[in-house]
């Protein structure tokens, strides 16, 4: 309900998002079998760095109103309070993403399996992306240049689920089996989901210290 007040937030980051799948197409040209071709590295590496536009916001303003340290003291374990704030990152950062997908895939001559496929890896993906990113907006919480740092963080953790979110699309429009991409990624979410919110969440206690 908070981030659905700072509209603006959200909507920064679904229009970077089609902004930069759109200008693609406009800067290649027509050439249908090129767009197919780039369409799956595209659109996934959009959607990542849109992902992180929204990453240096999801601790800061609790930690500037002092909300986090109401939090840090709560009785309720913290690690329990961090996956909600990232549950509520992807639900207002990644999921309108999974929805724009397919309809800017239109624009690549995706056919409808990869469409289907690269909606699918996207929603298997990107709350990866957004319990990855807590990690290390928790670590850089209240640092000079934490966007930055951010980056830094936790760019090279990102780069297997962008192989294997893209590997799928490609492996769909090149009529091969996907099925393993999926696993991986099944496999990747699962422990990112079990590990990821007492990592942020040792974090923020450190961070605060």
């Amino acid at each position: 309900m908070l981030a659905m007040r700072r509209q603006a937030d959200v909507l920064i980051t679904l229009f970077f998002f089609i902004i930069v799948v759109s200008l693609f197409p406009l800067g290649v040209g027509p050439e249908m079998n090129i767009l197919r071709a780039i369409a799956p590295g595209v659109l996934w590496v959009a959607a990542l760095l849109a992902s992180m536009l929204s990453l240096g916001r999801l601790f800061s303003i609790d930690y500037m109103d002092g909300t986090l340290e109401q939090l840090l003291i709560s009785p309720s374990p913290l690690f329990l309070l961090v996956l909600g704030k990232m549950v509520s990152h992807w639900l207002v950062s990644g999921l309108p993403l999974v929805l724009m997908a397919p309809i800017l895939g239109i624009q690549y001559d995706l056919s409808m399996e990869a469409l289907s496929v690269l909606t699918l890896s996207l929603l298997i993906g990107t709350p990866i992306l957004s319990l990855i990113g807590a990690i290390g907006a928790a670590l850089t919480l209240g640092v000079r240049g934490g966007g930055v740092l951010v980056s830094l963080l936790v760019l090279p953790l990102y780069i297997p689920i962008l192989i294997f979110g893209a590997g799928a699309v490609e492996a769909s429009a090149a009529g091969l089996g996907y099925d393993a991409h999926f696993s991986l990624l099944g496999a990747f979410l699962l422990v990112s989901l079990v590990f990821a919110p007492w990592a942020a969440a040792a974090s923020l206690r450190i961070s605060m210290e």
